[in-house]
């Protein structure tokens, strides 16, 4: 449902996508006010990871205000300016460093000083985007909006599994004036595997038995897969012990699909064996390969926000099925800055009545949209 606006405030109702619409309202300036946060659960309010990330953004912002309800079920935002810098923060364990660092991602170009964060936390985890697939995947996506990539930079400081993490992460973005333009319909075909293992304060037998399983399916595809290993030990190993993978395939056309598994199941005491992490990070990846598309499934809400924010010009990208919160962010960039994307429905050749409908090509959607000329008016120039 669209939101209700009194007196030039966004009203929503319910904790669903927050984390979306805090993000919409610092690059709108429009102020949100969320009511009905989990207010019939046992435990209202916000979570301490969603608390968490009202902190940082008022670290990368100066002006900000924030009025919580007693209970903690009503939230009030009022973003300020987007200033970057350096900052440091302690990321809450409860979430992976990925659900902060994609915000700082679809925010860093647009800061009034070139961003430098260091965060701290869970670098791998079940509930969101690892590290490895944010360098792999995300960072290449934005290559294709922003003027200048120098400084643009992910780097992997300490590794840290759930739940106590460890891990240490530097991220570093230019800003820029504006974005430009989109125009990437073309994914072509895959033509090499890589991937990273990471074994945390456990036997580095592990590793090698992940590759192992992982290259067991992927060989049977593609002869150019390499996986890497990477066993830390001591202050790099993080606090927790733990290990997992991180596939990327990569493309003719400079089209990059990630897939991840870890060896803990989310809400889950359960641990996988190495064998079952590796055959599912590769069934992950083949599914993501298969559903196509110019970007990866857990980013075409980022390119489809980049793309609205962009030069007042036609952008058009080609996606897979598109993911729950691609739909979400596409009905919130009507809300907060009017941009309507046309839609267009690819369906695949019909398979032959001998084949499956299992194995048939799933259809792809063709978004396009006309940027609304976003400026970065902070941004310090000569």
């Amino acid at each position: 449902m669209p939101p209700i606006i009194i007196d030039d405030v966004f009203c929503y109702r319910g904790s669903n996508y927050l984390r979306m619409r805090l993000l919409l309202s610092t690059l709108s300036g429009r102020s949100v006010k969320i009511e009905g946060i989990r207010n019939k659960e046992t435990d209202p309010g916000l979570k301490d990871y969603e608390v968490n990330l009202i902190r940082l953004l008022d670290k990368i912002t100066n002006g900000t205000k924030v009025e919580l309800g007693e209970t903690g079920t009503t939230l009030f935002f009022q973003p300020g300016i987007l200033i970057g810098g350096h900052v440091t923060h302690t990321c809450c364990t409860q979430r992976g460093i990925g659900y902060y660092l994609e915000v700082l991602l679809a925010l860093g170009p647009f800061c009034k000083e070139p961003l430098n964060a260091v965060l701290q936390g869970v670098t791998h985890s079940e509930l969101d985007v690892s590290v490895d697939k944010l360098k792999a995947a995300a960072l290449p996506i934005l290559l294709k909006f922003i003027l200048v990539d120098d400084g643009l930079d992910l780097k992997v400081v300490r590794r840290g599994a759930p739940p106590l993490g460890g891990g240490e992460v530097v991220f570093k973005c230019p800003v820029q004036r504006h974005l430009r333009p989109l125009h990437w319909k073309e994914w072509g075909l895959v033509q090499r595997i890589r991937g990273v293992v990471y074994a945390l304060r456990v036997s580095p037998t592990m590793a090698n038995r992940v590759v192992d399983a992982a290259k067991g399916v992927m060989l049977k595809f593609l002869p150019d897969v390499y996986i890497n290993t990477d066993q830390c030990q001591g202050p790099n190993a993080g606090s927790s012990p733990g290990y997992g993978i991180s596939l990327v395939a990569e493309t003719n056309d400079k089209t990059v699909y990630c897939a991840e598994s870890q060896s803990a199941e989310s809400g889950s005491d359960a641990i996988l064996s190495p064998e079952d992490v590796g055959r599912e990070c590769a069934l992950k990846l083949l599914d993501e390969i298969h559903r196509g598309g110019t970007v990866d499934s857990s980013f075409q809400w980022l390119a489809a926000l980049w793309m609205a924010l962009g030069q007042k010009d036609v952008s058009q990208c080609v996606i897979g099925h598109p993911s729950e919160y691609t739909k979400m962010i596409l009905r919130h960039l009507k809300d907060f800055f009017g941009v309507m994307f046309k839609l267009d429905v690819q369906w695949a050749e019909e398979a032959d009545s001998s084949d499956e409908e299992e194995y048939s090509t799933p259809h792809k959607m063709k978004l396009t949209c006309v940027g609304i000329g976003y400026v970065n008016i902070s941004r310090r120039t000569l």
